[in-house]
């Protein structure tokens, strides 16, 4: 009863229990609270310019990404999950070494919480990838997770997902293959193909329907580049990805990877 009463006068105060973000390098699963890692000696404040998800440039007390993956390989494969179930996956080698891009993990204090996101929406905290230098590594806006509250790691989404994966068949170079590394880093967070991956925003791009069966080349490019451009709707989530993004030719050999695997359905 003594707990219960805390517990009621600790909310009734206004003041929210301290945010934990789950880390799993393999060796079990680690929580770390916000207080810990802002006490961390290696935490430090950082600018980010042209934030992401905030559109401006931010400060941020944050610590690098890194110093949380002691141990991992750089072939390892990373898998961010936020609050609402978006999963962002990102190589570990981008983070370990990404010839000049750095990761940070920025973690939003206590009592200070960051600005809105825009209107009814929440901040990026408690915890949010941002990125020194991304230009560097090419990251894209899909390696920015934010209220992320937990980090794993996992074996790469072609692994983990064999129905997603175009024809052995195909030579190496073969654009659906290009198509194919295009859809892990930038499609993958929202959608599922063939039925298959963590996503849980977008729906899958290829059962029922692929969306190179009902869309003309050029509309389909335009969905990628603005969605708004192809259906207008206020509530959409989908971004669009600029040419700084996904050059026309990656645009090219991701329609490539689509309509190999318009030919290749999972049985549903």
């Amino acid at each position: 009863m003594r707990l219960f009463l805390g517990c009621l006068l600790f909310l009734a105060a206004g003041v929210a229990p301290a945010a934990t973000l789950v880390v799993d390098t393999g060796d079990g699963a680690r929580k770390l609270t916000t207080e810990a890692l802002l006490a961390r000696p290696d935490v430090r404040d950082i600018q980010v310019r042209g934030d992401v998800s905030y559109h401006h440039d931010a400060h941020y007390r944050a610590i690098p990404l890194k110093a949380l993956l002691d141990g991992v390989p750089a072939d390892a494969h990373l898998q961010f999950v936020a609050l609402d179930g978006f999963t962002a996956e990102v190589p570990a080698s981008l983070v370990l070494d990404g010839h000049g891009a750095e990761a940070w993990l920025a973690i939003e204090p206590e009592g200070a919480p960051w600005p809105a996101l825009g209107t009814g929406k929440p901040s990026a905290g408690p915890f949010y990838l941002v990125w020194l230098h991304p230009d560097a590594g090419h990251v894209g806006p899909e390696q920015w997770p934010y209220q992320v509250a937990s980090i794993r790691v996992l074996a790469s989404p072609a692994a983990r997902f064999p129905a997603m994966q175009p024809a052995a068949s195909l030579p190496a170079n073969a654009p659906a293959r290009h198509g194919f590394a295009l859809f892990q880093r930038n499609c993958i967070s929202c959608h599922t193909l063939n039925g298959q991956g963590d996503a849980k925003l977008g729906p899958d791009l290829n059962i029922p329907h692929n969306p190179t069966e009902y869309l003309r080349d050029a509309m389909f490019r335009t969905l990628v580049r603005n969605p708004q451009d192809l259906r207008h709707w206020p509530q959409a989530k989908m971004p669009g990805f600029d040419s700084k993004v996904l050059s026309d030719a990656d645009l090219d050999d991701l329609v490539a990877y689509l309509k190999h695997m318009a030919g290749r359905k999972a049985s549903h």
